[in-house]
């Protein structure tokens, strides 16, 4: 029986919650009101995984999260609301070390939570057999009361940045090519802000997220990097040194367009179960460069989402690298592309940079 613990201040929510894991047959459930209620139960009652509420009173979801990570470490799922403010708590909670996170269903709870049915159960599962990643610092940040702070506001970016349009005109030697999932956030954020602003080649990555959240996911990227990171929403020239985003609930292309490589926010494809589309971009990208001119990373999250096109990449002359099982929160798509003998090398999150610098020059 996997342990589950359900923390929401709704009275209704936690029933329909409840009722969706007690159908599964294989979960022991407990209910938590508040997040006091929810530290207390996850130190007692030691639960093999946790979904937990960001707005609730007495202690709210972050700083449960916090005392959480730190108390008695859990994998965690986050329920959030699709807003802005939603977007900004939520990409905070895995920063403090929330495995993954849930849309809470709009409008009438009765009517619409059969929409997430299936995939927060998936993601349920697969929180409970997810690796934690330790969060240096952590306790100092809970003690001086900094980890349950909301994110300040700030400004989506718009646009081209001054970095990228500076070198609109100079040609693209190669691309990198990121696939990435469960844990995402916390994957990129060991990679990126170990690239300097003079990295050679532009970087495209199609993460799994909702449209709501992929403009400050790659603004909060952006802030913690050197290199310039932008949400693709319209067609824009790829430039060295820049990250472009995969807008979320549509597919992230590589065409060209007036003689340029450029990047494209298509529509999702039917054909392809995740959003951005991993496949989609790496066959994309092998229609417009020679495959030597390319380089796949894979880096956590559930599923088989790009092993099929990266694998075909390698086995064209190109190069790959599948994030390590040891520092992976969830080993599934790196473990799919390692299955299909698709990767050149298999590397901890934290090397992964450093191959990157000496692949490109």
């Amino acid at each position: 029986m996997l342990r589950l613990l359900i923390a929401d201040d709704s009275a209704l929510m936690r029933k329909y919650l409840s009722e969706i894991f007690k159908a599964e047959g294989d979960f022991d459930v407990r209910l938590a009101r508040n997040g006091a209620e929810a530290l207390a139960l996850a130190l007692s009652f030691a639960p093999d995984v946790i979904t937990l509420d960001v707005n609730m009173p007495e202690m709210d979801g972050i700083t449960c999260l916090s005392r959480i990570m730190v108390e008695c470490p859990k994998p965690v799922v986050m329920v959030s609301s699709l807003t802005g403010n939603g977007a900004e708590v939520t990409l905070q909670a895995l920063a403090l070390g929330a495995v993954d996170f849930i849309a809470k269903p709009d409008g009438t709870v009765s009517l619409h939570i059969d929409k997430i049915r299936a995939e927060l159960v998936g993601k349920v599962r697969g929180a409970a057999r997810a690796r934690l990643r330790p969060r240096r610092g952590l306790s100092e940040r809970v003690r001086t009361g900094e980890g349950s702070r909301s994110p300040a506001p700030s400004r989506l970016p718009a646009g081209i940045p001054p970095a990228a349009a500076a070198t609109e005109g100079e040609p693209v030697r190669g691309l990198v090519l990121v696939g990435v999932s469960t844990g995402g956030p916390g994957a990129l954020e060991c990679i990126l802000p170990r690239l300097s602003r003079n990295f050679p080649w532009p970087i495209l990555v199609a993460q799994h997220m909702p449209k709501s959240f992929t403009g400050v996911f790659a603004r909060r990227m952006g802030e913690l990097s050197e290199l310039d990171v932008i949400e693709v929403t319209r067609p824009m020239p790829l430039c060295r040194g820049v990250v472009y985003i995969g807008c979320g609930d549509a597919d992230l292309l590589v065409g060209s367009r007036g003689g340029k490589l450029t990047a494209f926010s298509m529509p999702a494809s039917p054909h392809h179960p995740w959003h951005p589309s991993v496949d989609r971009l790496v066959e994309s990208a092998l229609k417009h460069l020679d495959p030597k001119q390319l380089l796949g990373v894979m880096l956590t999250g559930m599923g088989n989402d790009g092993a099929q096109s990266m694998a075909d990449l390698r086995s064209r002359g190109g190069r790959t690298i599948a994030e390590s099982e040891d520092t992976a929160v969830v080993w599934g798509m790196p473990g799919e592309l390692v299955k299909r003998d698709g990767a050149s090398l298999v590397l901890p999150v934290q090397l992964i940079a450093g191959q990157l610098r000496l692949w490109a020059t």
